[in-house]
């Protein structure tokens, strides 16, 4: 089986997870060859673009950024898609992405941030919150991958990255989706738990 054909197969099985890989892509493309019209059109607002809700996810600033949501997008996301169904999956990007963006909103006030990262921590507390109540061999976690992410959660929030990289890191985004992923996790570990025992 050639690249490519790997490539077509794995878009077919994970339809919404490649999507959401695309449209990063495209966010990225976007911030590095119109910074102004990206920020005006989709970085995030209350008002009237009902869109800007959500599409701070898609935006990346720099190869890097995309490069790193999207392995961790393409190891969660299908795993979830997987098992889960991509529609599933779909719902619970559009509610964690809406979650993390009003969480970096409202802690730091500013509409100019971007990146599926919080998204990406949302998913993380999803398999590990609902893989503990309702365990499911395709949705449990390698081993030491929860550790590291907490791990980069809390190097995140020092100055070392930021001077590292030059760049701000949302924060507030990350926390927050990790807090919706677990809830989700609960709500619907609780509930496959339930029909499993009825």
């Amino acid at each position: 089986m050639t690249q490519n054909s790997k490539w077509l197969l794995a878009a077919k099985q994970y339809p919404s997870t490649t999507l959401l890989i695309g449209l990063s892509a495209l966010g990225w493309l976007m911030v590095s060859t119109n910074y102004s019209f990206s920020v005006r059109h989709l970085s995030f607002t209350y008002g009237g673009d009902y869109w800007r809700l959500l599409t701070p996810i898609f935006l990346h600033f720099g190869i890097v950024h995309f490069t790193f949501n999207s392995i961790w997008l393409s190891m969660l996301g299908s795993r979830i898609e997987n098992l889960m169904g991509s529609i599933h999956l779909t719902l619970l990007v559009l509610l964690s992405g809406l979650i993390s963006n009003l969480s970096q909103f409202w802690w730091s006030g500013a509409p100019n941030f971007g990146g599926m990262s919080g998204v990406i921590y949302s998913l993380l507390g999803y398999l590990w919150i609902g893989n503990i109540l309702a365990p499911r061999a395709g949705l449990a976690l390698p081993q030491g991958i929860f550790g590291f992410m907490i791990g980069w959660l809390f190097l995140c929030m020092t100055p070392l990255l930021p001077a590292v990289f030059g760049v701000g890191i949302a924060n507030a985004a990350h926390v927050g989706g990790l807090l919706c992923g677990m809830l989700t996790g609960l709500a619907f570990g609780v509930v496959l738990r339930f029909r499993r025992e009825s």
